[in-house]
Protein backbone atom coordinates (compact mmCIF):
# COMPACT_ATOMS: atom_id res chain seq x y z
CA UNK A 1 0.00 0.00 0.00
CA UNK A 2 3.15 2.38 1.57
CA UNK A 3 4.46 1.61 -3.06
CA UNK A 4 1.03 2.69 -4.57
CA UNK A 5 0.25 6.27 -2.40
CA UNK A 6 4.28 6.98 -3.27
CA UNK A 7 3.36 6.40 -6.81
CA UNK A 8 0.57 8.83 -6.69
CA UNK A 9 1.84 11.14 -4.53
CA UNK A 10 4.42 11.45 -7.42
CA UNK A 11 1.74 11.68 -10.24
CA UNK A 12 -0.05 14.07 -8.42
CA UNK A 13 3.00 16.05 -8.18
CA UNK A 14 3.82 15.50 -12.33
CA UNK A 15 -0.02 16.40 -13.09
CA UNK A 16 0.65 19.95 -11.09
CA UNK A 17 4.01 20.39 -12.25
CA UNK A 18 2.81 19.72 -15.72
CA UNK A 19 0.49 22.51 -14.98
CA UNK A 20 2.26 25.01 -13.98
CA UNK A 21 4.95 25.15 -16.36
CA UNK A 22 2.77 24.97 -18.92
CA UNK A 23 1.34 28.35 -17.67
CA UNK A 24 4.91 29.55 -18.16
CA UNK A 25 5.21 28.47 -21.62
CA UNK A 26 1.92 30.08 -22.60
CA UNK A 27 3.67 33.83 -21.16
CA UNK A 28 6.96 32.31 -22.76
CA UNK A 29 5.26 32.10 -26.55
CA UNK A 30 2.77 35.31 -25.75
CA UNK A 31 5.90 37.41 -25.45
CA UNK A 32 7.82 35.82 -28.33
CA UNK A 33 4.66 36.85 -30.26
CA UNK A 34 3.73 33.11 -31.07
CA UNK A 35 6.96 32.45 -32.70
CA UNK A 36 7.93 29.05 -33.23
CA UNK A 37 10.87 27.77 -31.49
CA UNK A 38 13.79 26.22 -33.50
CA UNK A 39 14.84 22.68 -32.92
CA UNK A 40 17.62 24.28 -30.41
CA UNK A 41 15.52 26.19 -28.40
CA UNK A 42 12.44 23.24 -27.90
CA UNK A 43 15.28 20.88 -26.49
CA UNK A 44 16.79 23.52 -24.08
CA UNK A 45 13.30 24.26 -22.77
CA UNK A 46 12.63 20.99 -22.31
CA UNK A 47 15.95 20.38 -20.33
CA UNK A 48 15.05 23.01 -18.32
CA UNK A 49 11.56 21.64 -17.74
CA UNK A 50 12.71 18.10 -17.03
CA UNK A 51 15.44 19.65 -14.59
CA UNK A 52 13.36 21.39 -12.70
CA UNK A 53 10.79 18.56 -12.68
CA UNK A 54 13.48 16.08 -10.81
CA UNK A 55 14.22 18.68 -8.68
CA UNK A 56 11.05 19.01 -7.37
CA UNK A 57 10.38 15.51 -7.00
CA UNK A 58 13.34 14.98 -5.07
CA UNK A 59 11.78 17.59 -2.82
CA UNK A 60 8.60 16.28 -2.41
CA UNK A 61 10.59 12.70 -2.17
CA UNK A 62 12.55 14.43 0.95
CA UNK A 63 8.24 14.97 2.26
CA UNK A 64 7.41 11.71 1.68
CA UNK A 65 10.43 9.93 2.86
CA UNK A 66 11.83 12.02 5.65
CA UNK A 67 14.68 13.60 6.23
CA UNK A 68 16.45 11.06 3.90
CA UNK A 69 15.51 8.59 0.97
CA UNK A 70 15.73 4.94 1.22
CA UNK A 71 17.64 3.04 -1.48
CA UNK A 72 14.30 1.14 -2.08
CA UNK A 73 12.16 4.62 -2.89
CA UNK A 74 15.18 6.00 -4.88
CA UNK A 75 15.29 3.53 -7.03
CA UNK A 76 11.72 3.32 -7.08
CA UNK A 77 11.63 7.17 -7.83
CA UNK A 78 14.14 6.89 -10.73
CA UNK A 79 12.18 3.91 -12.21
CA UNK A 80 9.12 6.40 -12.28
CA UNK A 81 11.18 8.93 -13.69
CA UNK A 82 12.04 7.27 -16.29
CA UNK A 83 8.84 5.15 -17.02
CA UNK A 84 7.38 8.95 -17.29
CA UNK A 85 9.82 10.79 -19.40
CA UNK A 86 10.06 7.23 -21.61
CA UNK A 87 6.08 7.03 -21.94
CA UNK A 88 6.51 11.33 -23.29
CA UNK A 89 9.28 10.14 -25.62
CA UNK A 90 6.57 7.61 -27.15
CA UNK A 91 4.21 9.85 -27.22
CA UNK A 92 6.95 12.40 -29.16
CA UNK A 93 7.31 9.69 -31.73
CA UNK A 94 3.57 8.94 -32.29
CA UNK A 95 2.95 12.12 -33.32
CA UNK A 96 6.51 12.47 -35.37
CA UNK A 97 4.48 9.67 -37.67
CA UNK A 98 1.67 11.25 -37.66
CA UNK A 99 2.94 14.56 -39.24
CA UNK A 100 4.87 12.36 -41.79
CA UNK A 101 1.59 10.56 -42.82
CA UNK A 102 -0.09 14.12 -43.06
CA UNK A 103 3.07 15.23 -44.47
CA UNK A 104 2.70 13.55 -47.58
CA UNK A 105 -0.89 14.75 -48.26
CA UNK A 106 -2.25 18.27 -48.88
CA UNK A 107 -1.13 19.83 -45.74
CA UNK A 108 2.72 20.15 -44.80
CA UNK A 109 3.01 19.87 -41.16
CA UNK A 110 6.78 19.63 -39.57
CA UNK A 111 7.24 18.47 -35.87
CA UNK A 112 10.29 19.60 -33.52
CA UNK A 113 11.58 16.21 -33.08
CA UNK A 114 15.24 14.69 -32.72
CA UNK A 115 15.39 11.14 -31.34
CA UNK A 116 18.93 11.52 -29.66
CA UNK A 117 17.71 14.97 -28.14
CA UNK A 118 15.08 13.00 -26.70
CA UNK A 119 17.37 10.12 -25.10
CA UNK A 120 20.01 13.14 -24.06
CA UNK A 121 18.05 15.32 -22.04
CA UNK A 122 16.10 12.14 -20.57
CA UNK A 123 19.43 10.89 -19.49
CA UNK A 124 20.76 14.25 -18.40
CA UNK A 125 17.30 14.82 -16.11
CA UNK A 126 18.02 11.51 -13.96
CA UNK A 127 22.39 12.08 -13.65
CA UNK A 128 20.42 15.89 -11.78
CA UNK A 129 18.22 13.63 -10.17
CA UNK A 130 21.07 11.44 -9.06
CA UNK A 131 23.48 14.62 -8.36
CA UNK A 132 20.92 15.92 -5.96
CA UNK A 133 21.09 12.68 -4.20
CA UNK A 134 24.58 12.92 -3.87
CA UNK A 135 24.73 16.59 -2.80
CA UNK A 136 20.57 17.72 -1.30
CA UNK A 137 21.54 21.34 -1.07
CA UNK A 138 21.44 22.11 -4.55
CA UNK A 139 18.11 20.94 -5.26
CA UNK A 140 17.22 23.51 -2.46
CA UNK A 141 16.82 26.95 -4.40
CA UNK A 142 14.57 29.69 -5.11
CA UNK A 143 12.67 27.98 -7.92
CA UNK A 144 12.46 24.84 -7.04
CA UNK A 145 11.61 25.78 -3.64
CA UNK A 146 8.37 28.18 -5.43
CA UNK A 147 7.58 25.13 -7.21
CA UNK A 148 7.61 22.84 -4.51
CA UNK A 149 5.34 25.60 -2.50
CA UNK A 150 3.26 25.88 -5.28
CA UNK A 151 2.19 22.41 -5.70
CA UNK A 152 1.74 21.88 -2.01
CA UNK A 153 -1.14 25.10 -1.62
CA UNK A 154 -2.71 23.79 -5.15
CA UNK A 155 -3.10 19.98 -3.64
CA UNK A 156 -4.49 21.48 -0.72
CA UNK A 157 -7.36 23.43 -2.46
CA UNK A 158 -10.90 21.78 -2.45
CA UNK A 159 -11.74 21.74 -6.54
CA UNK A 160 -8.57 21.72 -8.54
CA UNK A 161 -6.39 19.11 -5.77
CA UNK A 162 -9.51 16.87 -6.47
CA UNK A 163 -9.18 17.29 -10.74
CA UNK A 164 -5.00 16.46 -9.85
CA UNK A 165 -5.56 14.05 -7.81
CA UNK A 166 -7.91 12.38 -10.34
CA UNK A 167 -5.49 12.50 -12.58
CA UNK A 168 -2.59 11.33 -10.26
CA UNK A 169 -4.53 7.94 -10.08
CA UNK A 170 -4.95 7.72 -13.87
CA UNK A 171 -1.35 8.28 -13.60
CA UNK A 172 -0.70 5.40 -11.04
CA UNK A 173 -2.52 3.26 -13.06
CA UNK A 174 -0.80 3.41 -16.05
CA UNK A 175 2.89 3.12 -14.02
CA UNK A 176 1.91 0.09 -12.54
CA UNK A 177 0.26 -1.26 -16.43
CA UNK A 178 3.47 0.37 -17.61
CA UNK A 179 6.06 -2.12 -15.19
CA UNK A 180 3.61 -5.18 -15.02
CA UNK A 181 4.40 -4.97 -19.27
CA UNK A 182 7.83 -4.53 -18.69
CA UNK A 183 8.39 -7.33 -16.23
CA UNK A 184 6.44 -9.77 -18.41
CA UNK A 185 8.25 -8.66 -21.32
CA UNK A 186 11.40 -9.50 -19.49
CA UNK A 187 9.97 -12.97 -17.68
CA UNK A 188 8.54 -14.12 -21.08
CA UNK A 189 12.26 -14.26 -22.90
CA UNK A 190 11.35 -11.80 -25.87
CA UNK A 191 13.45 -9.73 -24.75
CA UNK A 192 16.80 -12.31 -25.26
CA UNK A 193 14.42 -13.98 -28.83
CA UNK A 194 14.67 -10.11 -30.24
CA UNK A 195 18.60 -9.62 -29.29
CA UNK A 196 19.37 -13.63 -30.76
CA UNK A 197 17.35 -12.65 -33.69
CA UNK A 198 19.07 -9.16 -34.55
CA UNK A 199 22.55 -11.30 -34.02
CA UNK A 200 21.67 -13.93 -36.32
CA UNK A 201 20.88 -11.24 -38.16
CA UNK A 202 23.54 -9.49 -38.52
CA UNK A 203 26.24 -12.72 -38.62
CA UNK A 204 23.81 -13.80 -41.69
CA UNK A 205 24.02 -10.84 -43.49
CA UNK A 206 28.33 -10.75 -42.63
CA UNK A 207 28.15 -14.52 -44.04
CA UNK A 208 26.64 -13.46 -47.51
CA UNK A 209 28.76 -10.49 -47.58
CA UNK A 210 31.85 -13.24 -47.27
CA UNK A 211 29.68 -15.68 -50.03
CA UNK A 212 29.85 -12.32 -52.66
CA UNK A 213 33.02 -12.03 -52.28
CA UNK A 214 34.20 -15.36 -52.53
CA UNK A 215 32.23 -15.61 -56.14
CA UNK A 216 33.56 -12.53 -57.20
CA UNK A 217 37.23 -14.54 -56.96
Amino acid sequence: MELLNFIFRLGVVFAIFGFLFGLFEIGLAILTAGRKKTLVESYVLKLIKYIFLVDVTFLFCLDISGESISQYNLVLTILVLLFYFIGKLQNKQQQQAMFQMMGNGMINMQSNFNLKAEIGVILAAISVFILFVLQPQLAANPASLWFHESILNIEDTPVFGFIFKVIGFFFLLSILFKMINAFAYLISGRAFIHLNNRSSHGKKRKDDEFDDFEELN
